[in-house]
């Protein structure tokens, strides 16, 4: 009976409050940008700043530190960022996601940036496509041949699969916070692919894409540290691995965390 009187209440305002209430700053999207981190000194401060210059006003960033030595922690906090207890991906994207006030969630690498409007453009597609989880297409921060070469291929690799094998890099992936919830997050046990294997599980309580519109660029510390065609060949093993024996839950390829390269 109290709640039929508020119901009363409330239908006898005046219309053009309740249109108030209808407008679309009631609707809108809030953005959780989390950004798992260990000893991002140098990549951090760049890609805080390059969020800074995005046209967006509705957000907050969530840095999920693994214990830096250096002062990735001390840079955070002087961005207003956010902090949660880090570990490896899997484990750092999860403790942010707990932190997250949005119901839109960005998961990106330290050492990424992001295109111009890449916020404007993410959501106007995500509403244009009724999108739940995506990733867009990522780029190195390079001119190196190779390094173009591989990130062509696997920008080609997950627009082809999109529809029945969805992928994406942890440079980019965004996913609305209640199916982050429904399947229970990134699985911490997984070593390599955790990214793929999040948005393989999501896509199936949710609608998967690849965007057009909206690019980020990443840096190529790993391919410099552990050689181009190292690295390369080990992530093409694991996609096969991935195919034929399912996740990898072991340190089989050992792929360890980023920093300061």
């Amino acid at each position: 009976m109290q709640a039929e009187s508020h119901l009363s209440g409330f239908e006898s305002r005046p219309a053009h409050l309740i249109n108030f209430i209808n407008k679309p700053l009631f609707l809108k999207n809030m953005i959780s940008i989390i950004i798992p981190a260990l000893n991002e000194e140098k990549y951090l401060p760049k890609l805080l700043e390059n969020i800074k210059k995005q046209e967006l006003n509705d957000y907050e960033v969530i840095v999920a530190d693994f214990n830096s030595k250096d002062k990735t922690r001390e840079i955070a906090k002087g961005f207003g960022c956010k902090i949660a207890k880090g570990g490896l991906p899997p484990e750092g994207r999860n403790n942010g996601a707990k932190k997250a006030k949005g119901n839109l969630l960005f998961f990106i690498d330290a050492d990424s940036l992001l295109s111009k409007n890449f916020f404007n453009n993410t959501l106007n597609e995500i509403k244009k496509k009724s999108l739940d989880v995506g990733s867009c297409r990522t780029y190195p921060l390079s001119s190196n041949l190779i390094d173009q070469l591989y990130f062509w291929l696997f920008n080609l690799w997950i627009a082809a699969t999109q529809f029945f094998y969805p992928n994406a890099s942890g440079s980019c992936i965004f996913c609305k916070k209640s199916l982050h919830n429904k399947i229970r997050g990134f699985d911490e046990k997984i070593r390599l692919s955790e990214d793929m294997d999040y948005v393989k599980r999501a896509s199936k309580y949710g609608k998967f894409g690849i965007l057009k519109n909206a690019k980020a660029y990443t840096s190529v510390r790993r391919f410099e540290k552990e050689g181009r065609f190292q690295l390369g060949l080990k992530l093409f093993l694991s996609v096969v691995y991935r195919i034929i024996f399912g996740e990898i839950k072991t340190d089989i390829f050992k792929y360890k965390l980023g920093g300061k390269k």
